[in-house]
């Protein structure tokens, strides 16, 4: 991901947003990656990795992610400025559009199953768009929003924040859920041709 300037920080509830974010990132490009193999002329790999794939990009954000920005970082930040309010309104907004989103990549990757080649270049355009959607979503999130939080939150509330992030029997999310999604992680790893994962080359 372009990010002009990542924040360092101390603070664990930063370095697991960030995470996440290298996390969604990575298998997002993978899928950008093995879409212009295929455009190029590439042979197509086993389309459970693409399915995989969006199932990931899918869940994590809406069960792991999401939640705890809506719920715990937002509103902490903007109760000690105004400042970023508009940032967040528009990535809350971005959550929501984002969901549609991989929606309609899991239709037009439905027709690509179905109808072949003639199919490919709509779902293309369409792992182009979203993943350029998705990474100026993280680089607002980093450039905007954890560096105001980095000048406006006290430090009891990087303890609250730092707690939660760190919690691993969260309740927004459950421990058993996150461990599913780790389990689906190395089955992408496992599944993506090489370079990208350890599968077979395109």
């Amino acid at each position: 991901m372009s990010i002009s300037m990542r924040l360092r920080s101390s603070h664990a509830s930063v370095r697991s947003i960030q995470a996440d974010h290298d996390l969604l990132d990575a298998v997002i490009q993978a899928m950008v990656q093995i879409v212009r193999a295929i455009d190029k002329g590439g042979k197509a790999p086993d389309l459970k990795v693409f399915r995989a794939m969006l199932f990931y990009i899918r869940e994590y954000p809406e069960k792991m992610h999401h939640p705890k920005e809506d719920h715990l970082l937002f509103p902490i930040v903007r109760k000690r400025t105004d400042e970023v309010d508009q940032a967040i309104t528009e990535l809350e907004a971005q959550h929501t559009l984002g969901d549609r989103l991989v929606l309609h990549l899991e239709h037009a990757l439905a027709r690509y199953e179905l109808e072949g080649k003639p199919a490919f270049e709509t779902f293309y355009l369409m792992v182009e768009q979203y993943a350029g959607f998705y990474s100026a979503h993280m680089r607002l999130e980093e450039d905007k929003i954890l560096t105001t939080a980095a000048e406006v939150l006290t430090d009891e509330d990087w303890k609250k924040l730092d707690a939660a992030f760190t919690n691993h029997e969260d309740p927004l999310i459950g421990s058993q859920y996150k461990d599913s999604m780790e389990k689906l992680f190395s089955l992408i790893v496992n599944l993506a041709p090489s370079p990208i994962g350890v599968g077979p080359a395109l």
